[in-house]
């Protein structure tokens, strides 16, 4: 059969052959060529406008009122009672409010209200209950009171624990395990509540501190101060109900027990009373442990099934802070929300000189936060954290050892500053020498290298002289660090600066600035304690020092090398024996270690907080506290025992400078280091200033988020030419065989009939 002349066969006409095989047709090698062109030029275009494909967040958000952050580890404790630890204070800070905080600006620190009305002055009584007067001696003083009396009409963030039906019980309250069959976070609830903050609360939190079960870390400390503290925990102990099988506790009411440490006078007033006179315990009411805490979350959160769910106030805390806990995946990110109910703090209207300078006033009345949001996404390593931080993703970053070259240059006074990749970018940086020490402690209860001998003293001070600690922070610090001079750091009232500060047994002041003496002055006071070029006379042999250490890489490995060259330098052969550190605590718990390295951070900027670890009856061995070197000098102890209740002025700083005096002169420590803090912010983050002491700073963070959404689209740019030329290159490889294919075809075509 014909069709129009032409065979019904397997073949194409070739007139049609030939326009189907030369048109772009998807199907053929041409074809796909064009089409492959047409999607790179595509994507050129594409890349040339819009939002950056790294966005690691929803495209949405791109001018999100939103900060960005990081954490590298779960929180382990987001309970006040238990929570004792810089990475937990990062978000309780943030939602829980005790009666006081530090203001943010003013330096030296001083403490403001938070949700008390005013900061309390302490009343005193003697040991008949007599009031008397503020200027008494602190030996007539056996009791102080603190009347705190917060501010009427704050409220709760929103949560189930005070959600209720129309009969006005409590929703959530008695719940079956039928009722928490779906429940698996805390949004599965869909009923929340709130209520008002009431004196109540405070003292129900002072309660939980005694609770045996909570372990509360300065449970210790409130058995020393807070009146009836130890009788409260031993009643919680024989009147509260048995756990139950899964570890959790049946609810029991601690507004029940009478406290004589903590009463409530009315809904807004409760009192705080102490033993003795102690000035430090009003930094206390600014710290967490003395937040509030309302009983229905705790009647909520003790329900049976709760524990294995998660649902415990270690999870989901309930505050009255600018912010609330919204979203908790350790494994993925953290989210704190603006709270809908917080009071309507306002911004700091007054500061220090330098601050309108600097911009810290700008926002000075306004109300607090100034964020919708904080998402704090986990970052396990430090590099990926810097890399996105360049490129805006985060708003601050600290710096870390292997990026500190890239950011930071130091002028020839030796002042840091700024690169000039990093000034490109309009970066800021902050710098604070932070209130804390790091030191190389001696085992005071060591035969060799501790008691109040010359002998001992001497070879300590040797020591002292040797261990280079200019080195070490130019080494392993990148220069962030100061050599301390003795216990207390700089910002802490007691610290001596400039030539009345320096520690003479070590230094010298040359050139108007502190000296390390000679290595030769070491070598004579090491002969003088009977170890001439570190021999032990009596074996004749390099003096053996063994060194308890905390090890895991490579870090550890050169920090231990430049130790043992410290101690080489005057002939001691340092043994060093490593360890993890719970390992290390038990050595340094029982006496056993001879020298090791430790620090300590502020709880509160007074300089008790610091020397206390050089008080007698704090002793690691005798009494479990952190005195770890076991230093106990009579002399030091009585001095301790009476500056530690007076206020600051010139007699203080009379009795501090004796103390200081006395401990560089017996040397227990070698006073080591005070580390300095760098971090660097983009443009677009506003109100930074260091504050080492107060831990709720985000409510004053201030973003500009379309600066930040225009500075992530330049940063961000995608590079596509190397499309362009693979592109071309695959152009260039397939036009061979696309000749090719065209001759076959048309040599088949001709073939035809």
């Amino acid at each position: 059969m014909k069709v129009n002349g032409w065979k019904r066969t397997g073949h194409t006409a070739p007139h049609l052959r030939r326009n189907l095989s030369e048109s772009h047709w998807p199907g053929k090698p041409w074809g796909r060529i064009g089409w492959l062109l047409a999607g790179c030029w595509a994507l050129l275009l594409s890349g040339c406008g819009g939002e950056p494909w790294n966005n690691p967040y929803p495209r949405e958000e791109a001018a999100a009122n939103v900060l960005y952050s990081s954490f590298s580890e779960r929180p382990k404790h987001l309970d006040p009672a238990r929570s004792y630890s810089a990475n937990e204070y990062a978000f309780l800070a943030q939602i829980y409010e005790p009666p006081l905080q530090y203001h943010f600006l003013l330096r030296p620190y001083q403490l403001v209200p938070l949700t008390a009305q005013a900061v309390p002055v302490p009343q005193y009584f003697d040991a008949a209950g007599q009031p008397l007067s503020p200027d008494a001696p602190p030996e007539q003083i056996a009791y102080s009171e603190y009347r705190i009396q917060i501010q009427p009409g704050i409220r709760y963030q929103p949560h189930p624990a005070f959600a209720k039906d129309a009969s006005g019980a409590y929703r959530y309250h008695e719940l079956t395990e039928g009722d928490l069959r779906k429940i698996r976070v805390l949004s599965d609830f869909p009923e929340l509540g709130t209520r008002v903050l009431t004196a109540e609360d405070y003292v129900y939190q002072i309660k939980r501190l005694a609770v045996p079960w909570l372990h509360s870390p300065i449970a210790g400390v409130l058995r020393e101060h807070l009146v009836g503290f130890a009788a409260l925990s031993e009643r919680i102990a024989r009147a509260a109900p048995e756990a139950r099988a899964d570890g959790s506790r049946p609810f029991f009411d601690l507004r029940t027990l009478d406290f004589p440490g903590a009463r409530v006078l009315d809904e807004q007033t409760y009192v705080i009373r102490i033993r003795g006179k102690y000035p430090q315990f009003l930094y206390w009411l600014a710290m967490p442990f003395f937040a509030p805490i309302p009983w229905e979350a705790e009647r909520f959160y003790q329900q049976p099934g709760m524990k294995q769910r998660n649902l415990q106030l270690d999870w989901y805390p309930v505050g009255t802070g600018p912010f609330w806990l919204t979203e908790n995946n350790p494994n993925l990110r953290m989210v704190l929300s603006r709270n809908p109910y917080f009071h309507g703090e306002t911004y700091p209207q007054e500061g220090m000189p330098e601050d309108q300078a600097a911009g810290l006033l700008a926002d000075a009345g306004k109300p607090l936060p100034f964020l919708d949001r904080a998402v704090y996404s986990l970052e396990k390593e430090s590099i990926p954290y810097w890399n996105k931080f360049l490129q805006g993703w985060y708003d601050s970053s600290g710096i870390a050892s292997d990026a500190f070259d890239q950011a930071i240059r130091f002028n020839a006074q030796g002042e840091a500053g700024l690169s000039e990749s990093m000034r490109a970018k309009g970066m800021g940086l902050l710098t604070a020498v932070q209130t804390s020490i790091f030191y190389l402690g001696f085992n005071m209860r060591d035969p060799v290298v501790g008691g109040n001998s010359r002998r001992s003293r001497l070879l300590r001070r040797a020591i002292s002289i040797a261990l280079d600690y200019e080195e070490y922070i130019s080494i392993f610090l990148n220069g962030r660090g100061i050599p301390a001079q003795g216990p207390i750091p700089p910002g802490i009232f007691g610290y001596r600066d400039g030539k009345a500060g320096i520690n003479p047994y070590v230094y010298r002041w040359k050139d108007g600035r502190p000296q390390r003496r000679s290595l030769a002055e070491a070598r004579a006071l090491l002969a003088e304690a009977g170890y001439p070029e570190g021999r032990d006379p009596a074996t004749g042999a390099a003096l053996n020092l063994y060194y308890e250490a905390v090890a895991s890489g490579p870090d550890d490995k050169a920090r231990l090398n430049w130790m043992r060259k410290q101690f080489k330098k005057l002939g001691i052969q340092l043994v060093v024996r490593t360890t993890d550190y719970n390992r290390f605590q038990e050595k340094i718990r029982r006496g056993t270690g001879q020298l090791f390295t430790w620090g300590w951070n502020a709880d509160y900027p007074d300089p008790e907080n610091f020397l206390f670890l050089l008080y007698g009856p704090n002793s690691k061995v005798d009494g479990g506290g952190e005195n770890a070197a076991n230093y106990d000098n009579p002399q030091f102890n009585a001095l301790f025992e009476r500056m530690k209740n007076l206020d600051n002025g010139p007699e203080r700083q009379k009795l501090l400078d004796e103390m200081v005096e006395i401990v560089r002169r017996d040397a227990p420590w070698v006073w080591g280091f005070y580390p300095k803090a760098f971090s660097l912010h983009h443009a677009w983050l506003h109100n930074l200033k260091p504050n080492l002491m107060a831990n709720n700073t985000l409510k004053y963070r201030r973003i500009d988020p379309q600066l930040r959404a225009a500075q992530r689209r330049a940063w961000n740019q995608p590079i596509l030419w190397p499309l362009g030329l693979i592109a071309a290159a695959f152009l260039l490889l397939s036009l061979p065989a696309v000749f090719a294919y065209r001759r076959r075809e048309r040599q088949i075509g001709l073939q035809q009939p």
